[in-house]
């Protein structure tokens, strides 16, 4: 059974740090990518990474401030968020690709995932 489980959201102040993890099983998850959804917002692109961690890519609101890497002998994805603000207060998703991708592969669309995990709130205070 394929699973993806979030953790590590929370309450931080602004300019605070958090580090999201999301552990995965049951497949094997070439690009795997983090998502968040504010209220009101449709789903949007955070980061995404390739088996391999060769590839790494990040959305322009975040790059500078965050970095995916991933354990592929534990299956776990880390999303390292610094300098946070209060616009980045969302439910964070993992998802994962297990398609015919390759350990380069690295996808940036939620249509390109086929799991998800049920998501971890953060909240950015002012």
């Amino acid at each position: 059974q394929v699973q993806l489980v979030e953790s590590g959201g929370g309450l931080v102040q602004a300019g605070g740090s958090l580090r999201l993890s999301c552990a995965a099983s049951g497949g094997t998850f070439w690009s795997m990518g983090w998502f968040r959804q504010a209220p009101g917002k449709e789903r949007e692109f955070v980061a995404a990474i390739s088996w391999s961690s060769t590839n790494t890519y990040y959305a322009d609101s975040m790059k500078g401030r965050c970095t995916i890497s991933r354990d592929n002998v534990k299956n776990m994805v880390f999303l390292q968020m610094n300098s946070l603000k209060p616009e980045d207060t969302a439910v964070y998703y993992c998802a994962g690709d297990s398609g015919s991708g390759n350990r380069y592969t690295l996808y940036t669309l939620a249509s390109d995932y086929d799991y998800w995990g049920q998501g971890t709130q953060v909240t950015v205070s002012s």
